[in-house]
């Protein structure tokens, strides 16, 4: 099978690119933990987080907002001791901090997938890239989110972000176009 040549570096990349990467999902709390480790990869690898991703799943309560929005200064303190994440202060506290605006974004949109959804007008956008060379790092579209998302009290959430977030979460179909998974996520 040929694949996106990024996920071709293990095993867990692998099997994220060929299960989840760019699926489209409308689920507050896949999109509030792709956002989350998302930002939590600015500088460091995807290997490194995919390999951490159930201590954060632990560490955040399953992505829940609203318990993650009622974490404490001590339970802050906890998780930057907590080998099992990237203990980053700052995007620690920025996941805090992204819990409580996703519980106010819920409360006044309905969903932090209708927020976000907005951005690419509720369908993926699909691209035809042949080479990981020519994908971009940003775009408009993660410039608009980003904005958006800053907007409503969001951090570490700029463009380049937002688009990692993007192609995640499939409001973009960023599979090169010999990937087997480009077909099947279109």
């Amino acid at each position: 099978m040929k694949r996106c040549d990024w996920a071709n570096a293990s095993e867990a990349e692998a099997a994220y690119h060929d299960t989840e990467w760019g699926v489209p999902s409308y689920d507050d709390l896949h999109l509030f933990e792709m956002l989350t480790l998302e930002g939590a990869q600015a500088g460091l690898s995807w290997s490194t987080i995919l390999n951490k991703r159930q201590g954060y799943q632990r560490a955040f309560a399953g992505f829940d907002p609203a318990k993650v929005a009622r974490y404490t200064p001590a339970k802050v303190e906890k998780l930057v001791a907590n080998a099992s994440i990237v203990r980053h202060r700052g995007k620690i506290e920025s996941t805090v901090a992204n819990a409580k605006a996703v519980v106010e974004l819920q409360a006044e949109h309905g969903s932090l997938a209708d927020f976000v959804w907005q951005v690419v007008d509720g369908e993926p956008l699909q691209n035809r890239w042949r080479s990981m060379k020519t994908l971009p790092a940003e775009t408009v579209e993660s410039k608009q989110l980003s904005k958006l998302l800053k907007g409503a009290g969001f951090r570490f959430v700029g463009p380049t972000t937002c688009y990692a977030f993007m192609q995640a979460v499939g409001m973009v179909n960023d599979h090169l176009m010999g990937c087997f998974r480009y077909e099947e996520v279109q």
